[in-house]
């Protein structure tokens, strides 16, 4: 299977177990991988046979500067959820949602949670 990765995207939301996550906010991180066949796209140029990089963008940004929730495991699974809704053509896709600078003891870089999810399978 072909894939497009989207990666690096960055967002200011206000996830979190914490009040002052909810109220104070924080930076969160995506890398997207989506799983298809891109030879249509490949053979023709046609950006109606692919995924649009920007859509991609554009999805990504309303669930992570969205509702809040508590967990980075619930931020990841809605997004990959909306990205198999919006795009039919995927079959799989990969998403990894990055927390850096975590409020909890001790020195860490980020926390994150990558899922793999496929079209037609929970």
């Amino acid at each position: 299977m072909d894939k497009i990765l989207v990666q690096g995207m960055r967002f200011y939301g206000y996830h979190g177990a914490f009040p002052e996550e909810n109220k104070l906010g924080q930076r969160f991180y995506a890398d997207v991988t989506l799983e298809l066949d891109t030879r249509g796209a490949g053979e023709t140029d046609d950006l109606s046979k692919t995924v649009n990089y920007a859509k991609v963008y554009e999805l990504t940004k309303e669930v992570l500067e969205g509702e809040p929730v508590k967990l980075v495991e619930t931020l990841t699974a809605q997004l990959s959820d909306r990205l198999l809704e919006e795009f039919s053509i995927v079959e799989a896709c990969v998403v990894k949602v990055i927390k850096p600078d975590p409020p909890i003891p001790g020195h860490y870089d980020s926390v994150a949670v990558e899922i793999r999810r496929e079209r037609g399978k929970d």
